[in-house]
């Protein structure tokens, strides 16, 4: 993939003598895969020079993936020629608000009272898509989105195709706010994931606005430091590290001597990272390499059309502290999300009992045993399978509470009312689109060591099970046949008559539902059942599902045969007879797998 920087400033755009060699332009980065699909990552005033560019070239086609709407991220929209050329497409991609549309926001800069042209000005085709933390396929690139730290809702990229993997995080700050010093982060931390998230990039673009020294004055401003990002990016074994989003009051030489002293650091360490600063105008070519398939880190789907938000959405502050209360009350309440307190752990824990909230938010010192207690007894209440609201701990400055009792984050104090706004924001949108996991089944341990005793390969493309997806995909007339295994964490796919899928995770595979019945499980219409929230399916716009369990030959079954299509449909009697049919061959492959094996 290539990659051009055409605006690498950050907050506000910085003209002059001082920034000629990194720029003065904010935020704004081309890619381009091998087949010429083009992303456009932010579009602040460096998209005016992209935009040019283009034009000149005639490209008519093309994706914009904004990280955020703060100012400095999307002032170059109304001057991106390529949305004034009839005949152009460009499909425009942001994160998913709690009010207004992307489309709704994006045009109130463009508002009379602001500028002289409105989006109702754009002659090309424009198509706006409204995102939350997951994964979507643009052409021939797959995209996953996360929640980055910053005082608006932010979405990092991770950008998969031709064998590269390239990050844009930019506008990001540390969870843990000791950890703008660099270190580690606590384990099962937002912090941790976000470090997996970087992991295994080839490219990661990365907002490295401050130095630890600086960040004192800057807590809560939503950026991050250059200790941070380089310790992170490091042990993910990031191979290329672009220090972005440059302060605007750093001159060319205090840039090299951060980007310096970032090399310093790697070196240490005893660490090849390649690090440098991102500059208008430098092109980076990425090349591709053979890497493992991992499973995806979230799931989701992307949509143009739905509500941003459910109304009845509710969290509970279970807090002593009247002016914590009132910080998240009034918090929670600018987005009409309902607010129920309590005062104790006892209290807590029968407010949750009479319904579940969306989000639980926990002060530390509670009274009854503390924060940490109420997530223990919380999970330990909680009935197989049921939902059980994340918990978010409150510490005092200097207090860095364990998530070990299974809290899914912890935030310092003090923190504004605009930062709790947002974090509450990404914390209710995660759950907007939960479902079920599958439970495991009863033989669960004789399932999985079935599975491992076939001694099937994962990655390896092998003729004897491809031929049978590939009749399956024809005579079903399905966009998409499979042969995918469920072992204890993931599901990974042997076979599928349309290209090498990523694992996924095992708790929001429909497979792993299918593999609990003894026939198969059939979804007519996604959009109109209860997996309608499967984010893997609407993910790739699926909306029709059906999976047939195959048995090892013990018995156990160890994953399933199954069709997906992009249209509502059901398979009648003799359809299914004869998916039964394939299925058996199917399993006549994975009994003579075992046998060679055991030779």
């Amino acid at each position: 993939m290539k990659v051009r920087f055409w605006g690498t400033r950050g907050s506000i755009a910085k003209a002059g003598p001082s920034t000629v060699r990194y720029g003065g332009n904010t935020s704004c980065v081309e890619v381009r895969s091998a087949a010429g699909d083009v992303l456009v990552l932010d579009c602040g005033t460096g998209a005016h020079g992209l935009g040019v560019s283009l034009a000149r070239e005639g490209i008519s086609r093309g994706h914009v993936l904004i990280s955020h709407t703060h100012w400095d991220h999307i002032q170059g929209l109304p001057f991106f020629a390529p949305l004034f050329v009839p005949g152009n497409q460009w499909d425009i991609y942001g994160p998913r608000g709690l009010g207004p549309s992307l489309g709704e926001v994006l045009s109130g800069q463009m508002e009379y009272t602001y500028f002289p042209i409105t989006p109702e000005n754009f002659e090309a085709e424009v198509a706006y898509h409204d995102l939350i933390e997951g994964v979507l396929e643009i052409g021939d690139i797959r995209v996953t989105t996360r929640y980055l730290n910053h005082p608006a809702l932010t979405l990092a990229y991770r950008i998969e195709a031709d064998g590269v993997v390239i990050v844009y995080a930019t506008d990001h700050e540390p969870h843990d706010r000791r950890l703008a010093c660099g270190g580690a982060p606590l384990r099962g931390s937002d912090d941790e994931r976000h470090g997996q998230f970087l992991a295994d990039a080839d490219l990661v673009i990365h907002d490295t606005q401050y130095t630890a020294a600086e960040y004192p004055k800057h807590r809560g401003w939503g950026h991050s430091t250059m200790e941070y990002v380089v310790d992170l990016a490091r042990a993910g074994a990031v191979r290329r590290l672009a220090m972005f989003h440059h302060d605007p009051l750093r001159h060319d030489a205090a840039l090299d001597e951060l980007v310096d002293r970032a090399r310093v650091r790697v070196r240490e360490a005893g660490d090849r990272m390649e690090v440098f600063g991102a500059a208008e105008g430098n092109l980076v070519e990425v090349p591709g390499r053979e890497r493992r398939a991992r499973a995806a880190l979230v799931s989701a789907p992307m949509s143009s059309a739905a509500p941003a938000l459910p109304r009845g959405l509710a969290l509970v502050v279970a807090a002593a502290d009247p002016e914590l209360v009132k910080l998240v009350g009034d918090a929670a309440g600018a987005d009409e999300i309902g607010v129920r307190s309590a005062g104790s752990v006892d209290e807590a824990l029968a407010l949750l009992a009479e319904s579940t909230p969306s989000l639980v938010i926990a002060e530390l010192g509670l009274p009854g045993g503390g924060g940490e207690a109420l997530c223990r007894r919380l999970q330990a209440s909680a009935e197989p399978g049921a939902v059980v609201p994340p918990v978010v701990l409150v510490a005092p400055r200097g207090v860095s509470p364990s998530l070990e009792c299974g809290a899914a984050e912890a935030l310092e104090l003090p923190f504004s009312s605009i930062y709790a706004r947002t974090r509450i924001r990404a914390w209710c949108l995660r759950q907007v689109c939960r479902w079920r996991a599958a439970p495991r089944p009863e033989d669960e341990d004789a399932r999985v060591r079935a599975l491992e005793a076939l001694g099937l390969k994962e990655g390896e493309a092998e003729e004897r099970f491809d031929r049978h997806t590939r009749i399956a995909a024809r005579l079903f007339r399905v966009r998409h046949a499979a042969i995918n295994l469920i072992d204890g964490a993931r599901q990974w796919t042997k076979s599928t008559n349309s290209g090498p899928r990523p694992p996924l995770p095992r708790d929001i595979s429909i497979c792993a539902h299918a593999v609990l019945g003894e026939d198969a499980l059939q979804v007519v219409d996604v959009a109109r059942s209860d997996f309608a929230d499967n984010l893997a399916l609407r993910g790739a716009a699926i909306r029709f599902y059906c999976g047939l369990p195959l048995a090892a030959p013990g018995g156990e079954r160890v994953g399933t045969l199954c069709l997906m299509d992009i249209r509502p449909r059901e398979l009648d009697a003799d359809e299914l007879g004869l998916l039964r049919d394939l299925g058996q061959m199917v399993e006549r492959e994975l009994a003579a797998g075992e046998d060679e094996g055991e030779g």
